[in-house]
């Protein structure tokens, strides 16, 4: 494996609860998938949320097969549904902008904000067409950090 080949999964926000002073975003990184970078982001939440802090999980782009539906009926990753519920927070589309759903070994559906738009060959969408998907995914993270 080379430098490229790590895989980042997921970046939280904080502020003490006492205090509500804003700290620094912390990211979850791995050499690929299935290494445990969810569960440890899920152990990180319910640990920070028992030290007075309001952990926020967020991964801005996530492929996984399955989703889970949010209070407002809207699909985000089931790592990050519960890594909310760790965190003691609702689940919200913010957290989990942009979900790829694999159909095949080339193609994907893509959720943005909870909603399906469309299959996405994968050539296409990191190449061409995915640019807007990821601007929004980082318009996301931008309303997350401006509801604390």
């Amino acid at each position: 494996m080379n430098g490229r080949d790590i895989r980042i999964c997921t970046i939280f926000a904080f502020a003490k609860m006492e205090f509500m002073e804003k700290l620094h975003p912390i990211m979850f990184a791995g050499t690929g998938s299935d290494v445990g970078k969810s569960i440890i982001a899920a152990a990180f939440c319910r640990i920070f949320k028992q030290d007075g802090y309001q952990p926020a999980p967020f991964k801005a782009q996530n492929m996984a097969l399955n989703s889970f539906a949010t209070p407002e009926g809207l699909e985000i990753g089931r790592a990050q549904a519960v890594q909310a519920e760790a965190a003691g927070v609702p689940c919200h589309t913010d957290m989990n902008p942009l979900l790829l759903k694999p159909q095949s070994d080339h193609t994907s559906q893509v959720v943005l904000n909870g909603r399906p738009i469309g299959n996405r060959n994968a050539y296409d969408y990191f190449r061409k067409e995915g640019r807007d998907e990821l601007l929004e995914a980082a318009v996301a993270y931008i309303r997350k950090e401006n509801k604390k």
